[in-house]
C-alpha cells in the first residue's frame, strides 16, 4: 500500500492547523506556503476533510480553517481514511467492503494481507495530531519553519 500525495499533504495541512490552533483560523494560502503545497490542490483536500467533520471553515477577513476537534482526538488514521479511502493492501481484505473472490475459502495468503492491514491501522491509529505537534515541539522547530516530509 502506497499513500498518495492526498494522504501525505492532507496530514501535513492538518498538522499545520494543529500547530497553529492557538492563533485562530489559518488561511489556505498560509498552509500552502508553509507546507509547499499548491493552494489549489490543498483546497481540494480540505473539502473531504470538512465533509468528514475534521475541519471547519471560518468565513470573513479573519477567516480560514480550524480543526473541528482537539488535536488529541484526531488520529492519523482518521485523516488517511478520509483522503485515501479504506485501508487495505489488497481488495479482498478491504476493511469496509471486502471483495469476495473465488479463492477466499482456501486462500492461504489472505491471512497475511489481513495482518498487514491490521498492523497499518494499528500504527496509524496510535498517533494523534497532538502526538505530532508534541514531537515537532520536542525537536525545537519554529512553527513557521516546519515542513514535514510525511
Amino acid at each position: 500500500m502506497k499513500l498518495s500525495t492526498k494522504g501525505r499533504y492532507g496530514l501535513r495541512a492538518m498538522l499545520e492547523m494543529a500547530l497553529n490552533a492557538d492563533n485562530g483560523p489559518i488561511t489556505t494560502r498560509t498552509i500552502a506556503e508553509r507546507q509547499e503545497i499548491s493552494e489549489r490542490y490543498l483546497e481540494q483536500l480540505l473539502i473531504p476533510l470538512k465533509q468528514a467533520g475534521l475541519v471547519k471553515s471560518i468565513r470573513g477577513s479573519q477567516g480560514g480553517y480550524i480543526l473541528s476537534r482537539s488535536p488529541e482526538k484526531i488520529t492519523v488514521c482518521d485523516i488517511i481514511r478520509v483522503l485515501e479511502g479504506p485501508i487495505a493492501p489488497v481488495d479482498c481484505v478491504n476493511e469496509l467492503n471486502p471483495e469476495e473472490c473465488d479463492r477466499s475459502g482456501f486462500c492461504v495468503t489472505r491471512g497475511i494481507w489481513t495482518r498487514v492491514r491490521d498492523a497499518i491501522i494499528e500504527v496509524l491509529d496510535s498517533y494523534s495530531l497532538q502526538d505530532l505537534v508534541d514531537e515537532s515541539r520536542t525537536h525545537g522547530q519554529n512553527k513557521a519553519e516546519i515542513i514535514y516530509d510525511i
